[in-house]
């Protein structure tokens, strides 16, 4: 059995509803997961944008959601979770937005990807602070056991 991460709201590279967007209600979409490996002591959960700001014309990676310290007996997380929702132990860090918490798609611009990376590790992480991604994956170095990725697409239409 190999890790996967999926959502019940979206298919991968399917349309991600506007009700978990900017246009809507700006709510995390549930996720579930299932497939950890043997030795597997947190998960950490990064979503990303690659497509930042114009996907013709990518210039940066925008950070949607930051989590880790998900304990290995979670199995997903349900829609709209908040901060005192999380699994007991589950640490935040920081969006791109400069908050913790979930942040939706609001591309300025054409359909952006929205990349869904769940990671199994090896270790608790210690507590990292006001972490980012980039932080996040250093702390993470030599401690994936593997990794999964869910990618839903939005599009405004306005």
């Amino acid at each position: 059995m190999s890790l996967t991460i999926t959502s019940s709201a979206f298919s991968q590279n399917g349309e991600i509803p506007a009700k978990y967007t900017c246009d809507g209600k700006d709510v995390s979409p549930p996720l579930a997961w299932s497939g950890l490996p043997a030795g597997t002591k947190s998960l950490a959960l990064i979503v990303d944008d690659p497509d930042a700001p114009d996907p013709a014309a990518p210039k940066m990676t925008w950070v949607h959601w930051v989590l880790y310290n998900i304990p290995p007996g979670a199995t997903g997380l349900p829609e709209g979770v908040k901060a005192g929702e999380l699994p007991k132990g589950t640490k935040e860090g920081l969006n791109d937005w400069k908050r913790t918490g979930y942040g939706g798609p609001c591309p300025p611009i054409g359909r952006h990807r929205y990349f869904h990376k769940l990671y199994a590790l090896d270790v608790v992480l210690p507590e990292l602070g006001k972490t980012t991604k980039q932080d996040l994956e250093r702390a993470m170095k030599g401690h994936v056991l593997v990794s999964a990725e869910l990618v839903g697409t939005y599009k405004r239409s306005r």
